[in-house]
């Protein structure tokens, strides 16, 4: 397969104005995109990334009011992280203790400064202070310099009970190399091995087994150029025995999935064609777009949609 790191992460929420308000104010992301679960139209699809939504800097959202708050644990994606600076952790500390925010004591992993948080549905974020080369620029946010910005991910964490056919399906078949190994943790990355990269996987005894619901990771995407570069992940994934969706045409990219063998869903996205497909640049997030199958119903799927502010 031809990777290239992270496209976006999708995790669940339960209460839509919460998530939008800790995301775009606490962290300083750009809402990007506001639509709705194509294959569930009650409910938002939130998009937060930078200016235009580069691919690997994309965190999404399902939100189902009132849902049960889930239980972080193995066979799930456990942590999403984010690169920043590598000085820009202190004003992280005051800014999100500002906010309300618990925080873990700093930790250093693989070199770098790590602060670990939860948004306010218990979802496991991190912050990785790192002096890797990293030319992403953050959202403008009156509060926040781009000196200190989340310019997008640095990697995410799976937590499995056994890492072997998890190692195997990325180094053997989705191109990924392993890098570095630490206690129960071990890094992979592919391309450059620059931030959004990464993928640790990690064999932690004392971790529950994962419940899914509120504040959990739905799935991982990983980034290809174009269709025919997800055509051959396609053939790959298919040719391992392993259950692929079709493609899936998401408006924004074009999508495929498939569950790794410890169950932790997977999906392939296509840069293209991007999230100012239906909107320019300097709206992106502004009003609910629908994709055309349900612009029929905008009036009471809006209806239906709790407000956002």
């Amino acid at each position: 397969m031809q990777l290239l790191g992270l496209h976006h992460v999708t995790a669940i929420a339960s209460d839509a104005r919460r998530n939008v308000e800790f995301y775009t104010r606490a962290l300083g992301l750009r809402l990007i995109k506001k639509t709705v679960n194509f294959d569930d139209p009650s409910t938002y699809h939130l998009y937060y990334g930078d200016h235009v939504g580069t691919p690997g800097s994309v965190l999404t959202f399902f939100p189902w009011a009132g849902l049960r708050r889930g239980l972080p644990g193995t066979g799930q994606a456990y942590a999403t992280s984010f690169s920043v600076s590598a000085d820009a952790l202190p004003f992280w500390e005051q800014r999100l203790r500002s906010h309300g925010v618990a925080l873990k004591p700093i930790i250093t992993r693989f070199g770098e400064s790590v602060l670990t948080f939860t948004d306010t549905d218990g979802l496991i974020l991190e912050l990785v202070a790192t002096a890797s080369p990293d030319p992403r620029t953050p959202w403008t946010h009156p509060e926040i310099s781009q000196a200190h910005g989340i310019r997008g991910f640095h990697g995410v964490t799976l937590a499995l009970t056994d890492a072997a056919r998890t190692r195997a399906l990325l180094t053997a078949s989705m191109g990924y190399r392993e890098i570095a190994a630490e206690g129960t943790r071990t890094r992979f990355t592919v391309g450059d091995g620059a931030p959004g990269t990464f993928i640790d996987l990690l064999v932690d005894p004392s971790l529950p087994r994962g419940l899914q619901g509120g504040g959990t990771v739905h799935h991982v995407a990983f980034r290809t150029s174009d269709d025919a570069a997800q055509a051959v992940a396609l053939n790959e994934v298919r040719a391992l025995g392993l259950h692929a969706s079709p493609v899936m045409d998401r408006n924004y990219f074009h999508s495929i999935y498939y569950r790794e063998p410890e169950g932790i869903l997977f999906e392939i996205a296509t840069d293209t064609p991007g999230f100012t497909i239906d909107e320019p640049v300097e709206s992106l997030g502004g009003k609910l777009m629908l994709p055309p199958q349900y612009e029929p119903q905008r009036a009471e799927i809006e209806a239906n949609l709790p407000k956002l502010g």
